[in-house]
């Protein structure tokens, strides 16, 4: 079963794999942060600019949103001929529920220059096995593999994938299947249980230097909270073949 199945030329409906991890009767935004990059994607095959690779996403998170149909509008804020800016929003009922911005530039051979990034991390296959349910609900969260090396609360290295397709019957890339499994960054290497304290973020976004290969997203990740009820989720995404960008996310910090 996929995360969402389409019900109109904008419209899906959310399968039961959406469901939150705060609320279980809430979607859990992942998938839909996948869904939004992968019209990104179609939309601008559709217009004929394949040679245009994604390079930034950055969500706005306005709120939650119930398991029911949401509705998408994308926008090209800025064509270009090497670089393009692109909007799309999610809705649900009559609530804005996500806006994503994305920065697409166009590919070339860089090859010869290509470096910097940070050291690849421990596989998937050498890290230990662990099952996010001990510490979270919901359909999303059942409908994940994880493997996890935890340093200390809020700091470690965690390898996520999924074998549900991200929208029934249509071929998502390995990008915008990432997407839908970068927000496990702020879930899966906690510093506080959360049913003692809530850290929602209001925001993610990745800065990607290339596209991830395979199914296996890692995120190499590190929490902070603040002393005045605000924190960072900073994590360097990897795939395995080594380092493919990094992501932040703003929490709001609550004891409960």
């Amino acid at each position: 079963m996929a995360y969402f199945r389409r019900t109109g030329v904008t419209t899906f409906d959310p399968t039961e794999h959406v469901g939150g991890a705060w609320r279980t009767d809430e979607q859990h935004v992942a998938p839909s942060l996948g869904l939004l990059a992968h019209l990104v994607e179609t939309d601008r095959d559709e217009r004929g600019r394949g040679d245009l690779a994604v390079t930034r996403l950055s969500y706005d998170i306005w709120g939650t949103y119930p398991l029911r149909e949401v509705d998408t509008r994308l926008t090209v804020l800025r064509a270009g001929r090497t670089v393009e800016l692109v909007e799309a929003e999610l809705t649900c009922g009559d609530r804005r529920a996500i806006t994503v911005r994305a920065w697409l530039a166009r590919t070339s051979d860089t090859t010869a220059l290509a470096g910097g990034a940070p050291p690849p991390v421990t596989g998937p296959q050498e890290t230990p096995a662990w099952d996010p349910a001990t510490v979270w609900p919901g359909g999303f969260i059942e409908s994940i593999d994880v493997r996890r090396a935890l340093v200390e609360p809020g700091r470690g290295t965690v390898w996520v994938r999924t074998d549900h397709a991200l929208v029934e019957d249509e071929d998502a890339s390995p990008l915008a299947r990432a997407a839908g499994l970068l927000d496990a960054a702020n879930g899966m290497s906690v510093r506080a249980h959360p049913r003692e304290v809530a850290f929602p973020n209001l925001d993610l976004t990745a800065h990607l230097h290339r596209s991830p290969r395979g199914d296996w997203v890692g995120l190499d990740t590190t929490v902070t909270f603040g002393p005045t009820g605000a924190g960072l989720t900073q994590a360097v995404v990897h795939d395995e073949h080594g380092a493919v960008g990094a992501l932040a996310q703003s929490l709001v910090v609550r004891p409960i």
